[in-house]
């Protein structure tokens, strides 16, 4: 691949989900990325948080683009792709204290997130993090009127995507021994979500 693929939301929203992920990761030991996309979050990451372990996934259709960024950065801490696809994997290999997905939940199907939910809950050691990036509605309702128009857009191209509400997410979440944690305002009427797995008893 001669070129490097690009997302502008990737560069925009780098930093600012930098600064939180130095605060919920700063203990982490390895890191499962859901949906890595071009890859330019995994190297801009793993290369601030070098004390662990970034692993990337996607479904195979993006592993070339996620490769390519993995081979520029040449990190040893970022891994090459997982093939992950939440509909239809059932369990992934490893011990991850962490895991994070950016501007997912909106393209997914709700039985897609759902699925994607449970999957963090059977990959995450007990009192790992998880933390997922995007906008969400609260309490049903948009948070923004952009946000709204972008539902629509969604919505107007495939029926199953949209902005999910936060609420069914802590649903979801509770089902796999996921409590929300933390909640953190991002740029852009975005959201860092936070929740924790529960403690073995």
């Amino acid at each position: 691949m001669s070129r490097l693929p690009d997302s502008p939301a990737a560069r925009r929203n780098s930093e600012a989900i930098l600064e939180v992920l130095r605060e919920e990761f700063g203990t982490s030991r390895a890191v499962l990325e859901i949906g890595s996309g071009t890859g330019q979050h995994a190297v801009s990451f793993s290369a601030a948080l070098d004390g662990l372990v970034w692993q990337t996934s996607d479904r195979r259709v993006n592993h070339p683009g996620i490769r390519a960024w993995i081979d520029h950065a040449r990190l040893a801490n970022v891994n090459p792709p997982l093939d992950i696809d939440v509909l239809k994997n059932v369990d992934v290999s490893g011990d991850y204290d962490a895991v994070f997905s950016a501007n997912t939940a909106h393209i997914m199907s709700e039985d897609a997130v759902r699925r994607m939910f449970e999957l963090v809950g059977r990959t995450l050691s007990a009192g790992g993090i998880f933390c997922l990036y995007g906008p969400f509605n609260i309490d049903g309702k948009f948070t923004s009127d952009s946000n709204a128009a972008f539902d629509r857009s969604l919505r107007s191209e495939n029926p199953e995507m949209g902005i999910r509400d936060l609420e069914m997410l802590d649903g979801f979440a509770g089902d796999n021994a996921l409590n929300r944690v933390r909640r953190y305002a991002m740029p852009a009427n975005n959201m860092i979500v936070v929740w924790q797995k529960q403690e073995d008893d």
